[in-house]
This record gives structure tokens, C-alpha cells and sequence, in this order.
């Protein structure tokens, strides 16, 4: 994330009109003052949040279309947990989910093809303010319907849906963002004289959506973060607490669980390299301990390495790709975002760069070939 490029400016020593130093800064001041002025001026790491509503929204409509055939035996009116059984089990749980309001099948097929809908539109990132509560309900609805058949992998994407809806994911790479940056191009040629008294009630009113969209969005990157940390913390103390993870046989165990060996050969075929296998459990534990510790250096690059290797592991060896896609998606969140945009600018066509150099050269501005570099508000 982006709260210690953010600070930096916030820490340089003040001086006196003179030109001596003022002595050293009084730093819990300061410190709360300028994570107050971070919290509140401008939403921090925006790419991540793109790539946090792309990859739960692309891994949520993968994963329907992945059970279309079976939609009925897992949600629908003919599953064996019956929506009168998972009605009785809301009034005890608290739970909700549209697709009980109604046992009849019509009304069930038309709740999955907008389920389908919604999740397509929230990774495209068209009106994202109100698909995103669609996408949480949707999750929650489909979550709920069917408890006893989730995994790690449901939770954790029911729990980020909730969060994203806090946070302004649509601003970059997404449909609004496009719009947005053609409205503003519309904009520039506009000319005309406007009520001074209504113009700065206008401006009031957009500072004040300003402030709480940026307060809102920044919460819910903090909560995101905190969550993934509690979440490999927890893990990782939970696997020290095991004598099997202490003498470097855990994974052992775990790939001769027929219920998690899909490719049995490659299983059997990992297991067979015993020092690798507990070289494995110990940095898995490592790893996940070490997580929230790490955040706020470059230490924590090889680490997200290592935990990508392991959740990829995961997904093949265990038969687990829906919890792995989750946990990939979820560390997304702690790479900066000048990380996004140097990717995005390897990805952009070339092709593109090429019709605007051209339409630049035809007008005599040859800068025109230069890509636009984000300015530090976009940051």
C-alpha cells in the first residue's frame, strides 16, 4: 500500500526563518497529524483497489460458470439443503439470502443470470458505487444459500466484497474511470460565466463528497490490509501450535488426503522429496508469521513471492484453485501502485502510443509520442 510514501513528505525536520534547524520534531504529533491529513485529503493505493474489484469479480463469475451445469444441485430449488432448511437455519443464524425468498425455479434461474451480470459488470467497473452493494448481496445470497459447502476461499471473498464496497474501486481501469476522463475532456471546451454564490456551494458540496469518499475508501483499504494480516498471522501461529509442523511433516500428511489429491501421481510424486517437503512446512510458518511484519519494507516483495508460489502449490497439488485465487488476489492489495502503473503501461497496445504519436505529428507537436505521465494527485 501506499500510507509510507504518503507520510514521507510529513517527515522532513522543520527549520526557523534563520535558516537553523528547529530541533527534533515532536513525532507522536506529527505522526497522527499527517496519517489525519493521508486519511483525508486523497484515496491511497486506487490500482489496488482496481485489481482487487477485477480479480474477486473475474474469480466470482469464473466460479459461477464453473458450476452452471450443477446450479441447481448447489443453490437451486432441487439441492438437498432444501430452501425450507436453509430458511429454518436463518432464523437461528441470522443470515439472508434472495435466493430463498422464492422455491420456485423461474425466479431462481433469473437470481443467477443477474448474479452472472452483476459480477461481469463489477470487473468491467460500470457504475461501481451501485453494483458493488449488488456484487456484496450477490456473494452473501449465494454464500448463505448453500454454508455448508463453502471453503476458505467463499469467506474471504464474501469478506472483501463487503470491504470494497467502501472503497472507490472504480477509478481506475474501469468504465467510470473512461467516462470520467471523457467528461473532463468535454469540459475543457466549455466556456461561460456562472453564479458565483452557486458555484461555491458547488464547490463546498464537492470538497465535503471529496473528504468522505477519501476518509471511506481509506478505511476500507486499512480493513482489507488488517484483515490479510489477522489472516496469515492466525495461520501461521495456529500451524506453530502443531507437532507436525515443528518436525517438517505436515505437507506429508496433507498429500495423501485422497478428499485433496486431484492429480494423485503429482501428489505422490511431490511427496517423495522428503528434505523439500519440510523445508516447505517451515517456511510456510515462517512466512505467514513473519506477513504483517514485513509490510512496510522491501522484504516484503519476497515474501508475496513466496507466498504466490505457495497458494499456485495450493491450487494444484490440493485441488483448491477458488481459495488460492482469493488469497493471490487479497496480497494484490500490498503492492504499490507506481508497481500498477508501470505494468499497466507495459500492457497498454503499442499500437495506440503509435496513432497518437502520428495524430500528434500532423499537428506539429511532436511530444505527442511521449506517453502522459500521472501526475502526483492521480497517486
Amino acid at each position: 500500500m501506499e500510507t509510507e510514501q504518503a507520510l514521507a513528505p510529513h517527515r522532513r525536520t522543520p527549520r526557523i526563518p534563520d535558516g537553523s534547524d528547529a530541533g527534533p520534531p515532536r513525532r507522536g504529533p506529527e505522526r497522527i497529524g499527517a496519517f489525519l491529513t493521508v486519511l483525508t485529503e486523497q484515496p491511497i493505493s486506487l490500482y489496488a483497489a482496481a485489481v482487487l474489484r477485477i480479480g474477486y469479480g473475474f474469480l466470482y463469475l469464473v466460479f459461477l460458470l464453473r458450476e452452471f451445469s450443477y446450479r441447481d444441485e448447489i443453490w437451486g430449488p432441487g439441492s438437498p439443503w432444501t430452501p425450507e432448511l436453509a430458511r429454518q437455519l436463518f432464523d437461528q443464524t441470522g443470515w439472508l439470502s434472495i435466493l430463498t425468498l422464492s422455491d420456485s425455479r423461474p425466479y431462481f434461474e433469473t437470481c443467477y443470470a443477474l448474479a452472472l451480470v452483476t459480477s461481469a459488470l463489477f470487473l468491467l467497473g460500470w457504475r461501481t458505487r451501485v453494483v458493488s452493494v449488488l456484487f456484496a448481496v450477490v456473494v452473501a445470497s449465494f454464500h448463505a444459500r448453500a454454508i455448508f459447502m463453502t471453503d476458505g476461499g467463499d469467506n474471504l471473498i464474501l469478506l472483501m466484497a463487503l470491504y470494497l464496497v467502501l472503497t472507490a474501486c472504480g477509478r481506475r481501469w474501469s468504465l467510470d474511470a473512461r467516462r470520467t476522463r471523457r467528461r473532463a475532456s468535454a469540459r475543457k471546451g466549455e466556456s461561460g460565466s456562472t453564479d458565483s454564490g452557486a458555484g461555491e456551494f458547488r464547490h463546498q458540496l464537492a470538497m465535503s463528497r471529496r473528504t468522505l469518499t477519501a476518509v471511506l475508501h481509506n478505511c476500507g483499504m486499512f480493513v482489507i490490509a488488517a484483515q490479510v494480516c489477522f489472516l496469515y498471522g492466525s495461520a501461521g501461529l495456529y500451524k506453530v501450535q502443531g507437532g507436525s509442523w515443528g518436525n517438517g511433516t505436515a505437507l506429508h500428511y496433507v498429500l495423501n488426503l485422497d478428499l485433496f489429491r486431484p492429480w494423485p501421481e503429482l501428489s505422490l510424486l511431490a511427496d517423495e522429496h522428503d528434505v523439500l517437503i519440510a523445508i516447505a512446512c517451515y517456511l510456510t510458518v515462517l512466512v505467514q508469521v513473519a506477513f504483517p511484519f514485513v509490510l512496510f519494507g522491501r522484504l516484503k516483495y519476497p515474501v508475496l513471492t513466496m507466498l504466490l508460489g505457495m497458494h499456485l502449490g495450493i491450487a494444484v497439488l490440493m485441488g483448491l484453485p477458488l481459495f488460492s485465487g482469493a488469497m493471490i488476489i487479497a496480497d494484490a492489495a500490498f503492492l504499490p501502485d507506481r508497481f500498477y502503473r508501470s505494468l499497466g503501461q507495459l500492457l497498454r497496445p503499442v499500437g495506440r502510443w503509435a496513432h497518437v504519436g502520428e495524430a500528434g505529428a500532423s499537428a506539429g507537436g511532436g511530444e505527442a509520442l511521449v506517453p502522459p505521465q500521472p501526475t502526483p494527485s492521480s497517486q
